[in-house]
C-alpha cells in the first residue's frame, strides 16, 4: 500500500483510520491556522480548511497520500466548532437541545506524486433529544465535550442525547469512512489490499 499520511492530531480520526486501513499510516499534525473567510458558505469554509491542512502537511513529504478533514456542526446557518470553555460548551448544547442539525466534514485527499487533490463534503443529519440544564451541566463536567465540534461526542456519553442519525455515523465522529474509501479507490488504493512481502 502507498504511504498514507493523516494530517490531523485528532485521536478519534487516528483510531477510525486505523480500523479502516490498519497501522500502516503516519500522523502529522498540520500547523495551518484556521481563519474565517467572509462571504464563504460554511460548507465551503470546511472544505477550504481541510484542503489547507492537507497542503500544509504535504510540504513535509515527497510521496504518498495526505488525508485531511475538518468537521463542524452546522445549525441555523452557523458553524459550531469546538467550545473554548465549559460555559461555551453548555451554550452550544442548550442551542442544539431538541433540534435537528447537520454534522458536516470537508474531506481532502492530496496525492503528492501526481499533485491531484480530491475534495468532497459529507453531511450527516443528527436529531438531538431535549436535554435538561442539569443533564447538560453534568455532561460538561465529564470533560468530554471540550474538544468536540458541537460540544458532544456521539461515540461517548454524548450518545445518550442523540435520538437518531441519518447518514454516515463515522462522519459525526470526525472521519467519513464511506466517502474516504471511495476517494482512496480513485487513487488506486484498496482498503482490503494486503502488503506483499
Amino acid at each position: 500500500m502507498r504511504q498514507i499520511i493523516l494530517a490531523s492530531a485528532s485521536p478519534r480520526r487516528k483510531e477510525l483510520l486505523k480500523q479502516f486501513i490498519g497501522d500502516n499510516f503516519l500522523v502529522y499534525a498540520s500547523s495551518y491556522e484556521e481563519s474565517p473567510y467572509p462571504g464563504l458558505h460554511p460548507k465551503e469554509l470546511l472544505l477550504r480548511h481541510s484542503t489547507e491542512k492537507a497542503r500544509d502537511v504535504a510540504k513535509h513529504f515527497n510521496s504518498g497520500l495526505v488525508i485531511s478533514a475538518d468537521t463542524s456542526v452546522l445549525f441555523n446557518g452557523k458553524l459550531l466548532g469546538k467550545p473554548k470553555s465549559p460555559e461555551e460548551a453548555e451554550e452550544m448544547l442548550k442551542l442544539l437541545s431538541g433540534h435537528r442539525f447537520l454534522v458536516v466534514t470537508g474531506l481532502t485527499v492530496l496525492d503528492l506524486d501526481s499533485g491531484v487533490e480530491i475534495k468532497e463534503l459529507e453531511s450527516t443529519t443528527v436529531w438531538m433529544d431535549e436535554i435538561s440544564s442539569e443533564q447538560i451541566s453534568a455532561y460538561v463536567r465529564t470533560g468530554e465535550s471540550l474538544d468536540k465540534a458541537g460540544a458532544f461526542a456521539v461515540q461517548g456519553k454524548g450518545a445518550a442525547f442523540v435520538e437518531k442519525i441519518e447518514g454516515d455515523f463515522f462522519n459525526v465522529v470526525g472521519l467519513p469512512l464511506f466517502r474516504l474509501g471511495k476517494i482512496l479507490q480513485k487513487f488506486g488504493v484498496s482498503i482490503f489490499q494486503e502488503d506483499l512481502p
